[in-house]
């Protein structure tokens, strides 16, 4: 394959950030974009709802369907992926995006956060799997995709936040399980993560702010990685961890500045790499 058109892509939390940078780039091919996310009234501190992402989508070239999707809820999954199946025929590529974070020790993370975490994290992506394979068997490139991490076991990156680690490597655990259970079937199933921090709310919010952002890079460098990743065979791409950076070399891409938030600016590692 070496084109998304006609494709349809479910693509959790596409309403910002990597998610919806993701939707843009398969935009562009003429595939059939799904946000399945929570936001549907602007907020304050993360631009961007669903129906804004819709916008950029057709614009892009895409179609686009705007679903209003708690993860954590199994009913709102099959009601999204139903809707899904109606309007465009069937589901080709399930992005697992959607993602809840706190870099917090153990006693300072309530429990309520921690159920957060696990529940859209974890729980979520597994949910979303589940409600999709049905209808990824019928398709002729089938891939899930994770925004996850390599699962390195080591104890620097558990210590600093443990629960967040633990439901962040729930997804990735999902690729090491799923992608050797679903081979047969030749749906493919990865994980995609940056070297690099990446330009979000979340890192402007959260992770240390316009100094971290000036260190990032854009969600673009995610998107043109998971289109590399996408327009593989899925028969023969699966169960792997792959890093952006290094998906974009393999295919012959030099130059990473223009990646770049602030370029020539001294980049910042991500976590778990």
């Amino acid at each position: 394959m070496t084109t998304l058109k006609g494709k349809t892509l479910f693509i959790t939390g596409a309403s910002r950030g990597i998610g919806k940078a993701i939707a843009l780039r398969a935009a562009r091919d003429g595939a059939n974009i799904v946000i399945a996310a929570k936001t549907t009234e602007p907020h304050p501190k993360l631009p961007g709802t669903i129906y804004t992402a819709a916008e950029e989508i057709e614009k892009a070239g895409g179609r686009a369907l705007p679903v209003m999707v708690d993860i954590r809820f199994e009913d709102q999954i099959a009601a999204a992926v139903a809707e899904t199946v109606a309007k465009f025929g069937g589901i080709d590529i399930l992005v697992n995006n959607a993602s809840a974070i706190s870099l917090t020790g153990t006693e300072d993370t309530p429990m309520k956060r921690f159920d957060l975490m696990h529940g859209i994290n974890t729980r979520g992506t597994f949910a979303c799997s589940q409600a999709c394979i049905p209808h990824l068997k019928k398709s002729s490139n089938p891939h899930i995709l994770n925004n996850s991490p390599p699962l390195n076991m080591e104890a620097r990156w558990f210590g600093p936040h443990v629960a967040y680690t633990m439901a962040k490597y729930g997804m990735s655990m999902c690729v090491l399980g799923m992608a050797e259970e679903l081979r047969s079937e030749g749906i493919a199933v990865n994980a995609l993560w940056p070297r690099t921090v990446i330009a979000t709310a979340a890192v402007q919010n959260l992770l240390g702010g316009e100094e971290t952002i000036r260190g990032s890079r854009q969600p673009e460098i995610m998107a043109d990685a998971a289109y590399a990743i996408l327009t593989k065979p899925s028969k023969s791409f699966t169960g792997n961890f792959c890093i952006d950076e290094d998906v974009l070399r393999a295919d012959g891409v030099t130059d990473f500045d223009k990646y770049q938030s602030v370029p020539g600016a001294e980049l910042f590692p991500d976590y778990f790499i």
